[in-house]
């Protein structure tokens, strides 16, 4: 039922006839409001918007057909239940009445006790009806709220594919909808670079089909390794990539270990390379370094991209390109070496003390060669 005393509004040309109404439904504690023509009654209705409407006929200037018709064309007023009382008993008034859509007719004189039952039982009928109305917009708006939440995991879950969780915590601390330009972390971390040997000259003997087919499996082969030793990857750079390993104390093993997998990985991929219409094994070269830099949103207001900005990431393309020169697989500078863990045994090789391409202090340079079993007291053996 209704939670407040239901507000009717009585419209007649009359005012006692007005009077005994009010009389009448004041006893059986509804409110009144009242009009004695047409248009004053659209007044009061789309300013009070009232319970229900009992509605005289017979009106100067308006009738009570086109007033019930003006209430049915306002979609605020639309749906309240109107009453015609009148002294019309024509056939033609009660089916004008019926077009116009009012709800019920009654002709003047009337039972009071008759009135009084049909305002109640219509009255809890619109109740009745206005909560099946919420409980349907309540199952529509949940259904729809479902849909919503199952498209956000479905968009999270294809984010993931472009940003990894591990930039998305960063830059994103309160969820996709918190990114913003800017949003960054400085932290210390191990960058790794990958790039594929005499790309443009594999390239050269291929359809552009071809090598897009190769390169995603080599991708793939390659990022398996890479979250295996916890690391992520940043961007794919056409025949490079670039690999990012964060886990506190240990990303400079992670990355080594990720590094070492992936020339395995490289052994395993060429002896299908047929399928792929490569000639030649694939050889690629890596540089790995260990360093501050910040992990964040970078571009401007209209486009962002995650990224990692830093001396790190300088080092490490450098050391990638040292490969070449120096016709090793895995170089890694001093500050990953240092950092290596006793729990794992590397053979790595001091190559040279270089100042590499763009830098201005010389570091020492190692190449890594492979892991064995450690010998005893000797965690790490440098050749």
């Amino acid at each position: 039922m209704l939670n407040h005393p239901p507000t009717i509004l009585l419209v007649d040309d009359e005012p006692v006839n007005i009077t005994l109404l009010e009389c009448l439904l004041r006893v059986e504690g509804y409110k009144t409001l009242s009009a004695t023509s047409g248009i004053e009654a659209l007044t009061i209705a789309e300013t009070s918007i009232p319970d229900l409407i009992i509605l005289d006929i017979m009106m100067p200037g308006m009738d009570g057909f086109a007033v019930c018709q003006k209430l049915r064309e306002d979609s605020n007023l639309q749906t309240i239940p109107i009453i015609f009382l009148t002294a019309l008993d024509d056939d033609y008034s009660k089916l004008r009445g019926l077009e116009v859509m009012g709800d019920d007719f009654l002709t003047k004189p009337f039972k009071n006790n008759l009135l009084l039952q049909k305002i109640a039982n219509m009255l809890r009928l619109q109740e009745m009806r206005s909560q099946q109305v919420k409980q349907e917009i309540k199952e529509k708006t949940k259904r729809q709220f479902s849909a919503a939440w199952n498209i956000n995991l479905a968009l999270s879950e294809k984010l993931r594919l472009f940003v990894p969780d591990q930039f998305l915590h960063r830059i994103a601390p309160n969820g996709v909808e918190s990114i913003q330009l800017g949003n960054s972390q400085e932290e210390e971390i191990t960058v790794l670079f990958c790039d594929i040997r005499k790309f443009t000259t594999i390239c050269e003997g291929q359809t552009p089909s071809e090598t897009f087919q190769w390169l995603n499996v080599f991708f793939t082969e390659m990022n398996a390794c890479i979250m295996a030793n916890n690391g992520f990857i940043d961007k794919y750079l056409g025949d490079a990539l670039m690999a990012v390993f964060d886990r506190p104390e240990s990303h400079p093993q992670d990355a080594v270990n990720g590094a070492l997998m992936m020339q395995q990985k490289i052994i395993e991929f060429n002896k299908g390379r047929d399928k792929y219409n490569l000639e030649e094994p694939i050889n690629i070269g890596i540089g790995i370094h260990t360093g501050k830099g910040i992990i964040g949103a970078l571009g401007a207001d209209s486009r962002i991209d995650s990224t990692v900005i830093g001396d790190v990431v300088n080092t490490a393309s450098r050391l990638q390109e040292l490969t070449k020169h120096y016709s090793c697989g895995i170089i890694a500078s001093d500050s990953v070496i240092s950092q290596l863990t006793q729990s794992e045994y590397f053979e790595v090789r001091w190559i040279d003390r270089v100042v590499p391409r763009g830098k201005q202090q010389a570091q020492d340079i190692y190449e890594v060669c492979g892991k064995s079993t450690p010998p005893t007291n000797k965690p790490l053996m440098l050749t």
